[in-house]
C-alpha cells in the first residue's frame, strides 16, 4: 500500500526507482525520504510531480536524539495517513484481491458562494499538495490576475523550491511572502517553511508579516491563520481553496472565510491523495463546491469573471 523510498541509494537512487516502482504497482502511495539539503529538496520537488504522493525529511544526523524523535513520529503519521482508511480485500473479476474502503461517505451540504467578485484566492494544502497546486496552476496560467497566498505544510529549504517549480508552471511570479511585503496583484506568495504568513493593512494597503507564532494544527506554516487573517480584510470578496492533505488545517479558517461572508472550495475525495484537510471542511458544510481537481480552475475562473454560482 505503501513504499518509503530514500532518495540516497547505491546502485539506483530513489528517483529512478519511483517510475519503475509505480510502474509495476499502479496507485501505489511513495513517501520520498530525504535530508534538508537543497539538492535533495529539489529531487524531492521533482519526485511529487513524478507521481511520488509526499516525502518526510530524515535527520542530518543519527546522533541528534531530537531531530531522529520527530522523523520517527512523523513517517509513522505520513504511513497511516497514506494507507488510508481500514481495508478489506475481495477477488476481483480477474481474480487478484482488490482493496475495498469500508467507510461510508459522509453528507455534504453545500452554501452559495459569495455575490460579490473576488479579489484575493487563498490557497491551503498539505500532503499532496505540491502535485495538486502544479495541476491546479497549468490550468490557470496567467488568467488570475488577484493576489494568490498559498500556505503549504513544508519546511523551509522546500517551500522556496516549491516557488520556483510553481514560477516555472504559470508563469506568475511567485515567492515566499516577505515580512511586511506589500501585496499587489498578479503574484503569488507562498508561506515560507517555518513560518505562518498573514495578511495586515495600514494606510497604504494590505502587506505580509511572517510569523513564528505557535504551531496550528501541529504546524508552522498553518493554514487557519492564514484564512482568518485573510477573511478580516477581504470579507466577502475571499475565494479560498482547500487542497489535499492530512488533518484538518483550514477548518476554523473556512468558517472564518464564510463567517465574513467569502467563499470556500475543496478538493473532492477520489482526486485527494488524503482527504484529512479538505473533507473536513467539506463536511462541515462551509464550502461552496466540492470538485475533482481540474474542475477547481475553471471554477475559480468562473468566480472570478464575477461569474456567481
Amino acid at each position: 500500500d505503501v513504499v518509503v523510498l530514500d532518495i540516497e541509494m547505491p546502485v539506483m537512487d530513489g528517483l529512478t526507482a519511483l517510475p519503475l516502482i509505480l510502474k509495476a504497482r499502479p496507485g501505489v502511495k511513495v513517501l520520498m525520504a530525504s535530508t534538508l539539503a537543497r539538492r535533495n529538496a529539489a529531487i524531492s520537488i521533482k519526485a511529487l510531480s513524478a507521481g511520488a504522493s509526499d516525502y518526510v525529511p530524515k535527520p542530518e544526523s543519527a546522533r541528534d536524539a531530537h531531530a531522529s524523535e520527530t522523523f520517527r513520529l512523523e513517517l509513522a503519521r505520513k504511513i497511516k495517513a497514506l494507507s488510508g482508511p481500514k481495508r478489506r480485500r475481495i477477488k476481483s473479476a480477474s481474480g487478484k484481491l482488490e482493496p475495498v474502503k469500508l467507510a461510508v461517505a459522509p453528507k455534504i451540504v453545500l452554501r452559495k458562494p459569495s455575490a460579490f467578485k473576488p479579489a484575493v484566492l487563498a490557497i491551503g494544502s498539505s500532503t499532496g499538495g505540491p502535485q495538486a497546486l502544479f495541476k491546479l496552476f497549468e490550468m490557470l496560467k496567467e488568467t488570475v490576475r488577484v493576489p494568490i497566498f498559498i500556505t503549504q505544510h513544508m519546511p523551509a529549504t522546500f517551500t522556496a523550491i516549491l516557488a520556483e517549480h510553481l514560477q516555472r508552471v504559470c508563469g506568475v511570479e511567485c515567492a515566499e511572502g516577505r515580512d511586511q511585503e506589500r501585496v499587489r496583484p498578479n503574484r503569488i506568495y507562498l508561506a515560507p517553511g517555518e513560518f505562518h504568513m498573514v495578511v495586515e493593512s495600514d494606510d497604504d494597503g494590505m502587506f505580509i508579516r511572517i510569523n513564528q507564532d505557535q504551531p496550528e494544527n501541529y504546524c508552522r506554516p498553518a493554514v487557519d491563520p492564514m484564512f482568518r487573517s485573510i477573511a478580516k480584510l477581504y470579507g466577502v470578496k475571499v475565494l479560498s481553496v482547500v487542497l489535499t492533505g492530512m488533518g484538518k488545517d483550514g477548518k476554523i479558517g473556512g468558517q472564518a472565510i464564510v463567517d465574513a461572508g467569502g467563499t470556500v472550495i475543496a478538493q473532492d475525495e477520489e482526486t485527494s491523495i488524503v482527504w484529512g484537510m479538505p473533507g473536513a471542511v467539506a463536511t462541515t458544510g462551509v464550502c461552496s463546491a466540492v470538485l475533482p481537481l481540474t474542475q477547481i480552475a475553471p471554477k475559480i475562473t468562473h468566480l472570478l469573471k464575477g461569474g456567481g454560482a
